[in-house]
């Protein structure tokens, strides 16, 4: 039986309401609380370390899977492997999600190690939600890797959150994409106090007319601190776009480097970065219509990171 905490977390990572349908696998305190295969997503444990294996077939055509992760209270450190076999034509969601809760002194730590295996043609949505709750003093820490391997023709698009909460986070996606294979990448962020969080990107595109589509998006509050880290190699005919626009408030700090290496001639690749602080006359505009100054910018932020 799961506690109260991590149904708490899951209704804020996984939208969970009193149960998963389908395929789930639901990670408490580094151990299985619950896990359920469906027809065409098999779910089976690792032998050789912590982790799960997700089988996902041919004949799969949008169901989703979840596989959320909690940690409840301070003093836990939990690593895991979870490998994402998707064979060829296949069309599944995944959603995915860690909160971290810390009550104490001590730190609350959760690793995500992910790795993707997508067939030919097939097709793959994965959500992904990190928070960090609780009243105690030990860091709240979430450092998530993913690593990507995308055969002909395959499609993956990720859409990855973290919001204000976790101390410290160190987020590694590594991707290689074969001819026609198209990733796209939508990272939102949200850092306020002392907390601290870099976001690493290293995409290679090795077959022709692959491309990859990255936006990250960041508010930096208080005293916190960013950094982003995007690289993106072009070795074929291909295209690639990379985008980073950050919004400062309070002390925060946003690094912003982007980088592109074309290695073919009729390699297409683009970067763009941006950033600053809230316009005035946003603010000025939200406070004639009778908000205060303070829930003007909440509400531009809320915007910006839809």
């Amino acid at each position: 039986m799961m506690n109260e905490i991590t149904e708490k977390l899951l209704t804020e990572i996984s939208d969970y309401k009193g149960e998963f349908k389908g395929a789930y696998n639901i990670r408490e305190d580094s151990g299985c609380v619950a896990r359920q295969s469906s027809k065409h997503i098999k779910i089976t444990a690792k032998k050789d370390k912590p982790g799960i294996e997700i089988h996902i077939s041919c004949k799969e055509e949008q169901e989703t899977v979840y596989i959320p992760a909690c940690i409840t209270h301070s003093g836990i450190s939990d690593t895991v492997y979870n490998d994402f076999i998707v064979e060829d034509g296949a069309d599944v969601i995944i959603v995915a999600g860690c909160g971290v809760h810390s009550d104490g002194k001590e730190e609350a730590r959760h690793n995500g190690i992910h790795r993707f295996i997508i067939g030919k043609g097939a097709k793959v949505l994965y959500k992904e939600k990190h928070i960090g709750t609780g009243s105690g003093t030990g860091e709240r820490n979430i450092d998530p890797v993913t690593e990507v391997e995308m055969a002909e023709d395959s499609y993956l698009e990720m859409d990855t959150m973290q919001i204000s909460g976790v101390s410290h986070s160190h987020r590694i996606t590594k991707a290689n994409l074969a001819a026609g294979a198209k990733l796209i990448i939508r990272e939102r962020l949200l850092t306020d106090h002392e907390e601290k969080v870099s976001s690493d990107f290293d995409v290679s595109m090795n077959g022709d007319d692959s491309a990859v589509d990255l936006v990250s998006r960041s508010v930096a509050k208080g005293n916190s601190y960013q950094e982003y880290h995007s690289v993106i190699r072009g070795n074929c005919r291909c295209s690639g776009h990379s985008e980073c626009d950050g919004i400062l408030s309070g002390n925060g700090v946003v690094n912003a480097a982007p980088e592109l290496h074309a290695g073919n001639i009729d390699a297409s690749l683009i970067h763009e970065a941006a950033i600053g602080k809230i316009a005035g006359e946003q603010i000025i505009k939200l406070c004639t219509l009778g908000l205060t100054e303070e829930e003007a910018e909440q509400k531009i932020i809320e915007g910006f990171l839809k």
